[in-house]
């Protein structure tokens, strides 16, 4: 097995707890891969303003990836790359969401926009991601310059429903995967967290046989098929796991911590 240079990971169900937060165990794994000369990043489904409170903690410095990849940027918050969702994609995207009743959020690099601010996944979005949304009503809703919609349904059967039809009705014009039971995002085309490990290690001069991935989520199955070794969260489900290399604790139990101290055994 090839020695390990460059660890990628998911962030919500994978880094942080699910009350949103980096444990003490997690952050001192990340820096014992510092002090061995091994990088580390995070991609995640979330916006780029959405994961600025892991850059100190976890003392980034490689560049991150956000809405699943398609958005590239630095630990400071500054923009390398911006892909936004075509137009006519958008159009379909919103049209089947509404048809099947589905809550959606638009995100820019810059703005989160809701249609309304009092539901409790938006409540609970805020406090992921420590920013506030724009209320906008649907006569305002943009359709240029998205990076992300966000179908959003308590109802985890709809959304599971909607996940098959979406990627049919999109076709190669987006791409379509849930990020979590309760979120369907669709996120620009031909970009993924697959694509985002193939830059990352590029960027480095790394062989992708020398990148560890980790990851709870069937959005996280393209990076798993990048790396030299993958590992799926204890909370993850079975078909995910059954496509890693190892399956580590859950992130209540700090398994990103436990992946990380396998990857150094074997090194």
């Amino acid at each position: 097995m090839s020695p390990v240079r460059l660890v990628v990971s998911d962030v919500d169900g994978t880094l942080v707890t699910r009350d949103k937060q980096l444990t003490p165990g997690v952050i001192a794994a990340v820096h014992r891969l510092h002090t061995r000369g091994i990088g580390f990043t995070a991609v995640s489904s979330r916006p780029p303003f959405g994961m600025r409170m892991l850059s100190a903690p976890l003392n980034l410095k490689l560049p991150m990836g956000a809405f699943n990849g398609s958005t590239l940027f630095n630990p400071d918050g500054s923009i390398l790359e911006n892909h936004t969702i075509p137009r006519d994609a958008v159009d379909v995207a919103l049209d089947l969401l509404n048809e099947r009743s589905v809550e959606i959020w638009l995100f820019t690099a810059e703005r989160w926009l809701v249609r309304r601010g009092d539901t409790p996944y938006v409540a609970r979005e805020r406090h992921t991601i420590d920013f506030e949304p724009e209320v906008v009503g649907d006569d305002a809703l943009p359709h240029d310059g998205i990076c992300k919609i966000v179908g959003v349904s308590e109802d985890f059967d709809l959304l599971a429903a909607c996940e098959p039809d979406l990627k049919a009705a999109l076709g190669k014009a987006a791409h379509a995967a849930r990020s979590q039971n309760y979120y369907l995002d669709v996120t620009p085309p031909s970009l993924d967290k697959g694509t985002f490990v193939e830059e990352s290690a590029a960027r480095l001069g790394i062989p992708l046989k020398e990148v560890a991935v980790i990851g709870d989520m069937a959005n996280d199955l393209p990076m798993f098929l990048k790396g030299g070794i993958s590992f799926a969260m204890g909370n993850a489900s079975d078909a995910v796991k059954k496509r890693a290399t190892y399956t580590t604790l859950s992130n209540e139990e700090d398994g990103v911590a436990s992946a990380i101290d396998k990857i150094l055994a074997l090194a």
